[in-house]
């Protein structure tokens, strides 16, 4: 139900966050040939697939698999390559545009849905995993985050995960986007075990070291704070 929501409230946080993702970076700022965004993405490639076979996903197959918020599929890709049957996958977004990519890039079986992560038309305990990444930083209103991880919770199975990477730290050059903090994610799903590392060097940094030394990325990044993300899981107990 979202009695304790302002249809105008929300309306108004959709448009916000519309806008917002207008302001986009240069080409090629998020690519894997930019070898600071690549250290980024097999890092986190690296954690996520251990935590998955630690909790039993050790195979994707006939795993039902959600994303919450898959802008252009980039994850969605992921599973499929990891083993994941594109009939299984169904991702939904709240912006036209990069919906339309996620549909043109990804295999023909993955489903998508034009819709907003605080109403999942999808029945009770669906999927056996499901995805946020970076979306719970972009929504600024706390009753629509809280909604969202309700959802999460109401439409994962009671074997399932939610994968969760996101920032907890704020970004003080963008006023449109907010961490989220492990007091926080706790909150948003109580009764929950929660499994999550600090996890991405400040990407900036990344960018400027990687081309030069890969392992000096690595050992930074294990230091851990100069990192800005928690990956990980979260499952019901």
């Amino acid at each position: 139900m979202l009695s304790d929501l302002n249809h105008s409230d929300v309306g108004g946080e959709e448009a916000r966050i519309k806008l917002a993702y207008q302001k986009t970076k240069p080409v090629g700022y998020y690519s894997c040939f930019d070898a600071g965004f690549l250290f980024l993405v097999q890092e986190r490639e690296r954690l996520l697939l251990r935590r998955l076979r630690k909790h039993g996903f050790d195979t994707l197959t006939g795993a039902q698999i959600l994303e919450v918020g898959c802008g252009s599929g980039q994850w969605l890709r992921e599973f499929i390559k990891w083993g994941a049957s594109p009939s299984n996958i169904t991702g939904i977004e709240l912006r036209p545009e990069p919906l339309s990519n996620a549909s043109r890039l990804c295999p023909s079986g993955v489903r998508f849905h034009h819709m907003n992560g605080i109403k999942l038309d999808f029945p009770d305990e669906s999927f056996d995993l499901v995805l946020q990444s970076v979306v719970f930083t972009s929504v600024l209103d706390e009753k629509m985050r809280r909604r969202m991880g309700q959802e999460m919770l109401r439409v994962v199975k009671k074997t399932g995960l939610i994968i969760w990477y996101d920032f907890f730290v704020d970004n003080p050059w963008n006023p449109n986007v907010r961490g989220v903090c492990k007091a926080e994610i706790k909150q948003l799903f109580p009764n929950c075990s929660i499994d999550l590392e600090r996890v991405s060097l400040v990407l900036p940094l990344a960018k400027f070291l990687a081309p030069w030394s890969w392992f000096a990325c690595y050992f930074l990044s294990r230091l851990r704070f100069l990192n800005t993300h928690y990956v990980g899981v979260i499952y019901k107990t």
